[in-house]
C-alpha cells in the first residue's frame, strides 16, 4: 500500500508531551528511557548514532492510548557505554531486562533502521515478549546499506573518526550547510542525519561503542548480518513493514523482498526518505483515524490479545501502525 502524507498535525502538542529521561541501574549499568502514557506497551528503538530523541514528535500522540517506553540503546544517548558487547542479541537482552525491570510481560515493538535489527534479534530470542512487530526501514533484510556506513566499517576508520566527529570540522560543516542553504541548495536528510549522528560521537567512549555496534552488523560489503533465514519463524507475529520509497540508507527493495517470506505482514510505503519521526516540529504528517484502527487492532486494552493463544494471534489481522511513526519522512 502507499500514501502520502498530506496531514500537518500534533507537531506542537508532541513536542510539549515529550518525557523526560528516566534512569535505571541494570546489572551495574545505567540505563537511559523515556515513558508515557498508560495502555499495551509499545517500545520504540533507535537506530545507530540516534537516541530516544528520535521519537520526540510521535510520543505524546501515541501515549493518549499507549504505554511508550523509548528506551537509548547501551552505548547511545544518557545509557552507559561500558567495554563489553554491542551485537544484536546483547542489545535484544538489555530491551527485555528494561521490560522485566519496569513489569511488563508483553509489547509491540518497533524498530528504526539498527533497531529493526534488534526488534528482530528480540523476537526470536524472547517469543513470549512479542505481541506485534513494525519494522521500519529495518536493517537485518539484506546486505545494500549507505556507502558512508560501509566506509565506517573499514579498518584503521576508528583513527580517522576522532577528527570527522572534532567541533571544529563539525562547526564548519555548518557554516557551509548554513552558506549553501542561503544559496538554495539543500543537504539531502541523509546527510544531515549522518552529521547530527557522527555529532553525538564527540567522546572516546561514544565511539568505541559505535565502532563495536558498527561492525557487529556491517563490513566494508554491506551488511553482515541477515535474518532472512528465520523470517518464517514470525507467522504468528503480526508484522508491518514500513519503507521510504526513496531511502538511500537501506533500500525498500528489502522490505517488499522481505514481506514476501512473512505471510502474517503487510507492506506500506511512503514517498519519502528515511529518518521516520523527525525531530523538526512541522514535518510530522499523517492520518490519526489509523491510530484508532491501530487501537482497534490491539483489542483496545492493556496488554491487547496478549491473553490469546497462538491460534488466536494468528487470525487477528496485522495492525495499521499509527502513521505518526513513520511520519516526518521528509518529501
Amino acid at each position: 500500500m502507499r500514501y502520502r502524507f498530506c496531514m500537518r498535525c500534533y507537531s506542537a502538542r508532541a513536542v510539549k508531551d515529550f518525557p523526560p529521561p528516566t534512569e535505571v541501574k541494570i546489572h551495574g549499568h545505567r540505563v537511559s528511557y523515556r515513558i508515557a502514557g498508560e495502555g499495551p506497551v509499545l517500545v520504540l528503538v533507535h537506530g545507530i548514532t540516534a537516541t530516544s530523541e528520535t521519537w520526540r514528535n510521535v510520543m505524546g500522540p501515541l501515549s493518549e492510548r499507549y504505554c511508550v517506553i523509548a528506551p537509548d540503546l547501551r552505548g547511545h544517548g544518557g545509557s552507559a557505554r561500558p567495554r563489553g558487547d554491542y551485537s544484536l542479541g546483547a542489545h535484544a537482552s538489555g530491551i527485555r531486562d528494561l521490560l522485566v525491570t519496569l513489569g511488563h510481560e508483553r509489547a509491540t515493538f518497533v524498530g528504526h533502521s539498527l533497531g529493526g535489527g534488534i526488534v528482530m534479534q528480540l523476537t526470536y530470542q524472547f517469543p513470549e515478549l512479542c505481541e506485534r512487530l513494525v519494522l521500519v526501514s529495518s536493517g537485518g533484510l539484506g546486505r545494500a546499506v549507505h556507502p558512508i556506513l560501509r566506509a565506517a566499517a573499514l579498518p584503521g576508520s576508528e583513527l580517522v573518526l576522532p577528527f570527522i566527529t572534532s567541533r571544529g570540522v563539525r562547526t564548519a560543516g555548518t557554516a557551509v550547510n548554513s552558506t549553501l542553504g542561503r544559496l538554495g541548495v539543500k543537504a539531502g536528510t541523509d546527510v544531515e542525519e549522518f552529521a547530527r549522528g557522527y555529532g553525538s560521537l564527540s567522546n572516546r567512549e561514544s565511539r568505541e561503542a559505535f565502532m563495536h555496534t558498527l561492525r557487529a552488523v556491517i563490513d566494508p560489503r554491506g551488511q553482515r548480518v541477515s535474518a532472512r533465514d528465520r523470517l518464517y519463524l514470525a507467522e504468528e507475529v503480526p508484522t508491518l513493514f514500513v519503507w521510504g520509497e526513496r531511502d538511500r540508507i537501506i533500500p525498500s527493495h528489502h522490505g517488499r523482498s522481505a514481506q514476501g517470506d512473512v505471510p502474517n505482514s503487510r507492506l506500506e510505503t511512503a514517498f519519502s526518505r528515511p529518518f521516520p519521526a523527525a525531530r523538526r516540529a512541522g514535518e510530522v504528517r499523517g492520518d490519526p483515524r489509523r491510530l484508532h484502527r491501530f487501537d482497534r487492532a490491539c483489542g483496545g486494552r492493556p496488554g491487547g490479545d496478549a491473553a490469546a493463544t497462538p491460534e488466536r494471534r494468528r487470525l487477528v489481522p496485522c495492525p495499521p501502525i499509527p502513521v505518526h511513526l513513520t511520519s516526518g519522512l521528509p518529501a
